[in-house]
């Protein structure tokens, strides 16, 4: 008699950023990083088996059992309610941080008196912001092209190297000749050996390398703006936090979400409300995903970075709180000072530190960023990035504070110039699509138009975008700049 064969071993189906046993690890992270008494939750976790988080990836190889899986949602919600010492200086609500920075200036040379932070209502009010300089430009639509192709370049360049360690950058550039970074990563001449020992981001290879590029492939630093763009486009710039979470359910895939736009769209369908979306279970809610959302609110709002802050709090006040707020109003009050097209690079980040609550610990790290790569402006940038490592590596990789450092120092330090402002950010490490996207938008923006963008990098893009929202697929640049500029014209 045949022996029956043994059952196939179950699949499992490890969805990346949503496992709480998976999450408690990072809230660990994060309650360490606002100085929560994380210590009782430690030993209760490490106690019953429980590992640290992942450190590059955003799930475990196999489930945790039942009631190892019940204590990770446990302490998850237990160390949530634990109070944070950083809590007056690192405020949530809108009041609050716009009573840290009571007043922002418009940017360009039609400035005049400081204008209030809006909104006054939080993440549901319908504010009507102030007419402001440079909204109605002739030549908004030519900067705002050299925008979205300065961050699709960027965000294309950092794409093979994403997830990799500094060193593995290093490595793979200086072995094709590439270092420090001036032209796309390639293979091409790399021995064997260091390709095995630092392979290239999986899912990016065969899209992102010089050898193979051939238009814009879908990222998701080009799916939130072009997200940003079509809520604009429904609802205006009175939109609601509630209208950009209604935008997500209708027309962005699940499986396009990371981190903690994962967290947030789960918390949705779940039937929380924001802000709960924003904090139930997420301990991603301190990282980069609000900044990669923020490029549009700067565009539409050209010279009012009060205003571009305001759209971009309630925005990202779907998904994070604290510094992954912060981070995401530094990046509109600097882009909306930059799309006015009178302001250096200097200028705009000095403006959007004006939006940051002052004693955060992302102000603290913009600051030191800008010291340093001044204070080193004729060195290296690797002596920079070296420094932003040693004093904010023990953040994960995908943290706004380091990362928001990171970008401010490569800006700083390429004195806006384009090609060396992505090359630095990418060079860097940590998110290195994210911040060679958000770094080639500004500095598009500084470069003025299309043409102010080397060859050898709007070339190989095609002027062709490729994506999965709705209406886009396919679309050209200066096709999506002159949309944005008709959101910056409505009032």
């Amino acid at each position: 008699m045949t022996p029956p064969r043994p059952l196939p071993a179950p699949e499992h189906v490890r969805l990346t950023w949503a496992q709480p046993e998976d999450l408690i690890g990072h809230e660990l992270r994060q309650a360490a990083e606002d100085g929560r008494d994380l210590e009782p939750a430690r030993r209760a976790w490490l106690a019953a088996g429980g590992h640290p988080a992942p450190a590059r990836a955003g799930a475990s190889p196999v489930p945790a059992p039942p009631e190892l899986r019940a204590l990770a949602s446990r302490l998850l919600d237990e160390l949530a309610q634990l109070p944070s010492p950083l809590s007056t200086d690192e405020p949530d609500s809108w009041q609050a941080i716009r009573a840290t920075r009571p007043t922002v200036a418009p940017a360009g040379p039609q400035s005049g008196a400081a204008t209030p932070l809006q909104p006054e209502g939080g993440p549901g009010a319908h504010p009507r912001p102030a007419p402001a300089p440079g909204r109605s430009s002739p030549h908004l639509a030519t900067r705002l092209e050299a925008a979205w192709v300065g961050r699709a370049v960027g965000c294309l360049l950092g794409k093979p190297v994403e997830k990799l360690p500094l060193h593995a950058i290093r490595t793979l550039a200086r072995a094709a000749g590439n270092w420090p970074i001036r032209d796309w990563f390639t293979a091409r001449g790399v021995p064997p050996e260091i390709l095995a020992a630092h392979p290239w981001n999986r899912r990016s290879a065969s899209t992102s390398l010089a050898e193979n590029i051939d238009g814009m492939p879908e990222d998701d630093d080009l799916n939130y703006p072009l997200l940003g763009l079509l809520l604009l486009q429904r609802h205006g710039k009175g939109f609601t936090t509630a209208d950009v979470a209604r935008l997500w359910l209708d027309e962005l895939p699940a499986g396009r979400t990371f981190t903690a736009e994962r967290i947030a769209y789960r918390n949705l369908l779940l039937g929380l409300e924001p802000p709960a979306t924003a904090t139930h279970r997420n301990p991603f809610r301190e990282w980069i995903g609000a900044l990669i959302r923020a490029d549009v609110h700067g565009w539409t709002n050209p010279g009012d970075p009060a205003a571009a802050a305001a759209q971009a709090y309630r925005d990202s006040a779907l998904t994070h709180t604290r510094n992954g707020v912060y981070a995401a109003l530094f990046v509109a009050a600097a882009t909306a000072t930059a799309a006015t097209g009178h302001a250096d690079v200097h200028t705009a980040l000095r403006a959007a530190l004006d939006v940051v609550p002052p004693r955060s610990r992302l102000a603290e790290a913009v600051r030191f960023a800008l010291a340093t790569a001044h204070e080193l402006r004729h060195a290296d940038f690797d002596l920079v990035v070296d420094r932003l490592h040693a004093r904010y590596g023990h953040y994960h990789w995908v943290h706004s504070v380091p990362n928001t450092a990171l970008i401010t120092a490569a800006l700083t330090h390429a004195d806006g110039d384009f090609t060396h402002s992505v090359c630095r950010a990418v060079s860097g490490g940590w998110d290195t699509d994210s911040n060679g996207a958000t770094a080639g938008a500004l500095a598009g923006l500084i470069a003025g138009s299309p043409q102010g963008i080397p060859d050898r990098w709007s070339a190989p893009l095609k002027n062709r975008l490729a994506t999965t929202v709705p209406g886009f697929d396919g679309i050209g640049f200066d096709a999506l700049a002159h949309l944005t500029a008709q959101e910056a014209a409505r009032s």
